[in-house]
């Protein structure tokens, strides 16, 4: 029995997809609830898996290629292992096709697998095979270029150079005349997804910074002291900096209703509850989970939900529920060594707060010089909703709360 294979049914807030791997080519086997393809939209990955053991049969859509909520992307034969007839036989849009290596026996190579080893020119026969039969699949090409054990095949005197790149990277190539390597690969959905918004979120807000700076000596202590409880009271969640802000945060929206607002057209939308986005950097992009009803979380469930959201971003299993709505959002640039920047809004949000490196410096205490542990920390704001008095006065609250834990627990 055959069974069409189509593409997931994409929120109202998404129009479209594009297929952006197969791991399964026509005539491999596929067991029930593998994965099959993966469809990329401008906010995440969704994945399609195989509804029942079979053979995936033909592909309608390739990689690349623009697919609509519910559309057909290929035929699955059920129960149709080791009959499905030969990928040269099929009539898939971009069948298998076998390429002659000198020194070697025919070799199948999927469609991506076969655009993988001509844009570099591979060798084929030095390419350990993992899929079925003895094909090539993409993957293997991949791992072979970031194990940096390939070797380019012969070329005309003409024919592109292969040069170095970083690892994980498909190689440059270097133009012939020029001597100088470059690349060109096509935005993905997210990344360009990331631009159109920080573009808009540039031209439609009148955006400013506010600076200050914290002092994280009495976070940094009251952490070194519980740390080990708190992980072993929490089932290994550990207690970071990120939790004690999140609280702060959430104060400060309480005190300040315009920073936790967002504009609407001609109406200012002020939000009667605390739903904080924190970035969390991936492979694909910057992503931005939300945590909801924060005043209503204590710190291990603050810890543990961005622990999730991390593993998920790094798996690509973030879903489009994990990533909507927000009222304020937390950057933390300081992860990567950044000591000060300005971040821009998160539209439809009309503030963001920019957490950076902390360093120690020499700061004047009661007319002593000490050294202490500091952190620059930003607020970016949209002026056409908050006054400069408004976004100072929240972060000084935030800087406080930091500065004083207790005042997050005595709510003052």
């Amino acid at each position: 029995m055959t069974i069409e294979i189509k593409a997931p049914t994409f929120p109202e807030s998404v129009a479209d997809g594009t297929v952006a791997t197969w791991h399964k080519q026509p005539g491999e086997a596929v067991a029930r609830d593998e994965l099959i393809v993966d469809i990329e939209t401008d906010k995440v990955v969704l994945e399609v898996v195989a509804p029942a053991d079979g053979v995936i049969e033909s592909i309608a859509k390739n990689e690349g290629d623009t697919v609509l909520s519910g559309e057909i992307i290929g035929v699955f034969a059920e129960g149709a292992a080791g009959s499905a007839p030969a990928p040269a036989a099929q009539a898939a849009p971009a069948p298998e096709v076998a390429v002659a290596a000198a020194g070697a026996d025919d070799i199948i190579m999927s469609p991506a697998a076969k655009k993988l080893v001509e844009e570099n020119n591979l060798d084929v026969a030095k390419i350990a095979t993992t899929g079925k039969g003895g094909r090539l699949t993409k993957e293997d090409v991949i791992n072979h270029l970031d194990a940096g054990k390939s070797t380019a095949a012969p070329a005309p005197a003409k024919a592109p150079v292969q040069a170095s790149s970083p690892a994980g990277l498909m190689p440059m190539i270097e133009v012939p005349g020029q001597g100088r390597p470059e690349k060109r690969v096509p935005m993905t959905r997210l990344r360009a997804s990331i631009a159109r918004r920080l573009v808009e979120a540039q031209q439609t807000a009148a955006m400013l910074t506010t600076f200050n700076e914290v002092n994280m000596k009495p976070v940094m202590e009251l952490r070194k002291q519980y740390k080990d409880q708190f992980e072993k009271r929490h089932n290994g969640i550990r207690l970071g900096f990120m939790s004690f802000f999140v609280k702060a945060a959430v104060e400060a929206l309480k005190r300040f209703p315009a920073v936790n607002a967002s504009i609407d057209g001609n109406d200012m939308v002020y939000h009667g509850y605390q739903d904080v986005g924190v970035a969390v950097s991936s492979d694909r992009g910057l992503v931005v989970p939300v945590l909801r009803d924060v005043d209503s979380m204590g710190l291990a469930d603050i810890e543990g939900t961005i622990g999730d959201f991390g593993r998920k971003a790094r798996d690509g299993k973030l879903g489009i529920e994990d990533m909507a709505g927000g009222t304020f959002t937390i950057s933390n640039g300081g992860v990567f060594g950044s000591l000060m920047s300005t971040p821009i809004l998160n539209p439809p949000q009309t503030a963001i707060l920019g957490m950076h490196k902390i360093q120690e410096r020499p700061m004047a205490v009661n007319g002593q010089v000490e050294i202490l542990p500091m952190m620059y920390l930003a607020l970016s704001y949209d002026h056409r909703m908050i006054d400069g008095k408004e976004a100072v006065q929240f972060l000084v609250t935030i800087k406080e709360l930091i500065e004083d834990p207790a005042r997050i627990l005595l709510d003052v």
